[in-house]
């Protein structure tokens, strides 16, 4: 019987080593072992709104090597990238952050505002423009914004100088009532205004047409000292 019970305990013990090795063996994999996946480029941060192509073209991306068990869900790898045309960052993403499709979104999705990079004493205000020139507004461009009241007068620059916080996905619009015939809508922009800036685009907005030019630093553009742009920052 003592033989019968050594031989047992033997046996339990060979099992217990062989699940505890394999255990070990699972754990170094996963420590060891990594997977590609995306992720924010050292030194580098993908605002809210910003862009997936935007990102891309400013080497905010990278791949990196990360264990797979610190590997998150929805995590993307480069294969993914292609889904996200057209959608935009919902909240700021920070170097090093894995890139998750939960965190990106197009026109529509609640983008997060209170992590966008608000200047001391600014608000965002959303606005869009249908202008050609969209497609080249990137966050941190520099606008002017001017305002035609009606095709008789002329047009007049209302705000010489605003900054864009974020820029919104694309959607494609029906021309003609068919999908065969739909074309980008310029995409939604969030702009770090004063309040009295605010009032003036909302003003703006009743008495005509808003329209943005794309600035640089050397741009020179000069407020309008008479005409409706002028009575729009005038009034109390």
């Amino acid at each position: 019987m003592l033989l019968v019970v050594a031989a047992v305990i033997a046996a339990l013990g060979v099992a217990l080593v062989f699940v505890f090795a394999r255990g070990a063996e699972s754990r170094a994999a996963e420590k060891y072992q990594t997977t590609k996946v995306v992720t924010v480029a050292a030194g580098k941060t993908v605002v809210a709104g910003e862009s997936i192509a935007s990102a891309l073209k400013t080497n905010k991306l990278t791949e990196t090597d990360v264990p797979q068990g610190q590997v998150l869900e929805n995590a993307l790898r480069q294969s993914d990238l292609g889904d996200l045309d057209g959608k935009v960052a919902l909240t700021t993403l920070y170097a090093g952050e894995q890139l998750l499709s939960t965190k990106f979104g197009g026109v529509g999705d609640p983008v997060d505002v209170a992590s966008l990079p608000l200047p001391t004493g600014m608000i965002a205000k959303p606005e869009s423009f249908d202008l050609p020139v969209g497609a080249f507004i990137e966050p941190g461009s520099q606008l002017a914004v001017f305002l035609t009241v009606n095709p008789s007068t002329p047009t007049c620059l209302l705000i010489d100088r605003v900054t864009v916080l974020s820029k919104g996905g694309q959607t494609e619009t029906a021309t003609d009532g068919s999908s065969d015939s739909a074309e980008k809508a310029a995409p939604a922009l969030h702009l770090a205004v004063t309040q009295k800036q605010f009032e003036w685009l909302q003003d703006g907005r009743e008495r005509g047409e808003l329209s943005v030019a794309l600035l640089n630093a050397e741009s020179d553009v000069q407020l309008d000292k008479t005409g409706p742009c002028a009575t729009i920052r005038d009034s109390e």
